[in-house]
């Protein structure tokens, strides 16, 4: 009996360490990547200076969005690592290569990232956005230290403040709930303002995914040869190469020239480098193969299509479902139970169509952020982001991210029940704020997509047909079809 007991201790310290070594070897593989990525974005400026005391914050304040944004991208993968880890225990019921894969791992990794998202977002980011702001108290000795004093103490001010508001919150929301559990700190006031956050991000994503899905399209159409129809490329080229060599000439002769032409030179530096990249891309489509040119940019814009729809569908299934049975609900559960069952009607197959719906809405919703009139002014730029604009990016992503798992099992995207603290939000057991949420979301997904696609369709007809070309400013209400017609009939002839 004793030798049994030895050897069920084993075999849990044996699963415990090896759950910790992959948990350590996907994290550090994420923050080696990730910070790769901060250091292509980052302003090298800010990092070699003079003053070693600013460089040496500049660089701690680094390792922390560092760990942030990999915090966030283990966050975009919870789920898609957890269908694919069912469907591979699924397919190799009985192999050894595949005993480390279980649920006990999975669940593990849920809970490391909803408190490192949560550490991240409520401690770290705002630590490291003090600490590159402060310079030390007044009358205390200057150096790294003095500033970790004065930032930490902002930090507790800041804690206390925002518990100060969730208690009025609660008091306001649960009058008797929020006077018991007064000092009853980690079991209710923090639940409550992490369900906060991730309503937030829930919202947030609502606003920004329908706007990106409608700009895949055009942002995936500049990265790709785009065909035009009854347009003469090498005519175009050839207008476009005389243009910018005109302007190249006026701007090589503008400093010896008229007074006119020297204060316009800005305006010229800006219509030649818009001359520029219009020649750049004209020839990048003229040694395009016709396979590239005339079949992989509608193929792509099918597929975003395809994607966008289906999307669509899966929503509007899911509130059908919410209306006729219950099990539809987001909740949360204890033990995944991987390798009982497929999340998806139509198996691996099915499975795999979720993960790239959820990496695609992913990449739709950062796409729409940074879209949005809003928040343009945090789009990064290569070697030249400043640390602040760093620690705004960082937040926003892992707000995204971290909400990403609530989001898809929200819509129905995917069958896989939230895991750890993930289900335990206050507002996921309210049936009309899910309801509203997909229906909010299947009616602005719909708007979106076809007023994109309605309008991609008559921009192309106005510029294969030469209209742009017009002296007058005219929106597209204003060109009826047949003159549209009429030209391209001419252009035939």
């Amino acid at each position: 009996m004793e030798t049994e007991d030895v050897s069920v201790r084993e075999q849990l310290f044996h699963n415990r360490v090896r759950e910790t070594i992959i948990c350590v070897l996907l994290f550090t593989c994420l923050y080696m990547v990730s910070y790769l990525i901060l250091t292509h974005f980052k302003k090298t400026a800010e990092y070699v200076t003079d003053d070693i005391e600013d460089a040496t914050v500049n660089k701690i304040a680094l390792w922390l969005c560092t760990f942030t944004l990999s915090v966030a991208v283990c966050a975009v993968l919870l789920l898609p690592i957890s269908i694919l880890s069912n469907e591979v225990l699924l397919t190799f019921p009985q192999s050894y290569y595949m005993q480390w894969l279980n649920g006990s791992l999975i669940h593990g990794l849920w809970n490391l990232v909803f408190l490192f998202s949560n550490l991240s977002l409520v401690f770290l980011m705002p630590f490291a956005y003090f600490f590159t702001e402060s310079e030390g108290f007044a009358g205390s000795r200057k150096g790294v230290m003095a500033r970790v004093h004065e930032a930490v103490v902002l930090l507790l001010l800041l804690a206390l403040l925002v518990l100060g508001i969730v208690w009025v919150a609660s008091a306001l929301l649960h009058d008797n709930m929020a006077r018991k559990s007064l000092y009853d700190l980690w079991e209710y006031y923090l639940p409550y303002l992490y369900s906060g956050i991730s309503l937030f991000g829930v919202l947030l994503l609502l606003l920004c995914t329908p706007f990106g899905l409608s700009r895949m399209f055009s942002v995936t159409g500049q990265l790709l040869v785009k065909p035009r129809l009854l347009e003469d490329v090498e005519d175009t080229l050839s207008c476009t190469t005389f243009e910018e060599d005109s302007l190249y000439r006026k701007l090589k002769s503008g400093s010896t020239t008229s007074c006119w032409v020297k204060l316009n030179m800005e305006a010229m530096k800006k219509e030649y480098l818009t001359v520029q990249s219009k020649r750049i891309a004209l020839e990048m489509r003229r040694k395009a193969s016709p396979w590239q040119r005339n079949l992989g940019y509608p193929l792509v814009m099918l597929v975003l299509l395809a994607l966008t729809v289906m999307c669509v569908l899966m929503v509007c299934f899911n509130v059908l479902e919410l209306l006729l049975d219950d099990t539809a609900m987001p909740r949360g559960k204890e033990d995944p139970h991987l390798g009982m069952a497929s999340f998806s009607m139509f198996g691996s197959l099915g499975a795999l169509v979720q993960v790239i719906l959820i990496l695609y809405l992913m990449v739709s919703s950062v796409v729409g952020f940074y879209s949005s009139p809003l928040f343009t002014g945090l789009l990064p730029r290569a070697q030249d982001t400043n640390l602040t604009q760093i620690i705004a990016n960082c937040v926003s992503l892992l707000i995204l991210s971290s909400a990403l798992p609530v989001f898809s099992r929200t819509l129905g995207i995917t069958r896989f029940d939230l895991l750890g603290d993930f289900g335990r939000y206050n507002w996921l057991g309210n049936f009309y704020i899910v309801f509203l949420y997909n229906m909010l979301f299947a009616g602005l997904t719909s708007a979106s997509l076809i007023n994109t696609v309605t309008w991609a369709v008559q921009r192309e007809l106005i510029r294969a047909f030469g209209l742009h070309r017009l002296p007058l400013t005219m929106s597209r209400s204003t060109i009826p079809f047949r003159l549209l017609l009429a030209s391209g009939l001419s252009k035939i002839h």
